[in-house]
């Protein structure tokens, strides 16, 4: 019970320290550069599901940004800095964050694809998407 306690109270503090600080909570945890992912991944999901052009997908982005239904119910997750070992197959198109997404768009089932990760380049004017990897949903059960 005590371990609880000092969690909660160690959330509140965090959460106190980031409006006294006048930051988001995404910006104590992810730094300004990783917390601006979030920002601009939220962006995207909103303007792909609402069947919006982006504005945030780079010029030379051939990412497969799939149909409106694919984006509904989505979030940003965890951005990082790119991991070139793991994400081979985007290492040509140079980009330099990725961030997973989270949740399932409403009727998801076992078997179809859904957009997973949103690959990001920097420019002089912020981030741009690109490239998409899409997962595959399994049955975990």
């Amino acid at each position: 019970m005590q371990a609880l306690r000092f969690l909660a109270l160690a959330g509140l503090a965090t959460a106190s320290a980031a409006i006294l600080a006048g930051c988001s909570v995404d910006t104590l945890i992810w730094g300004p550069d990783g917390a601006q992912v979030i920002i601009t991944t939220e962006a995207l999901i909103q303007d792909l599901e609402s069947g919006e052009t982006s504005d945030l997908v780079c010029e030379d982005s051939e990412a497969d940004l799939g149909v409106p239904d694919d984006w509904d119910g989505l979030s940003a997750g965890e951005p990082e800095r790119f991991v070139a070992d793991f994400w081979e197959e985007q290492v040509p198109l140079d980009p330099q964050w990725s961030i997973n997404l989270e949740g399932l768009p409403d009727g998801a089932v076992p078997g179809e694809e859904h957009p997973g990760d949103v690959f990001y380049r920097e420019t002089d004017d912020g981030l741009c998407v690109i490239d998409v990897a899409w997962s595959t949903l399994i049955y975990a059960g």
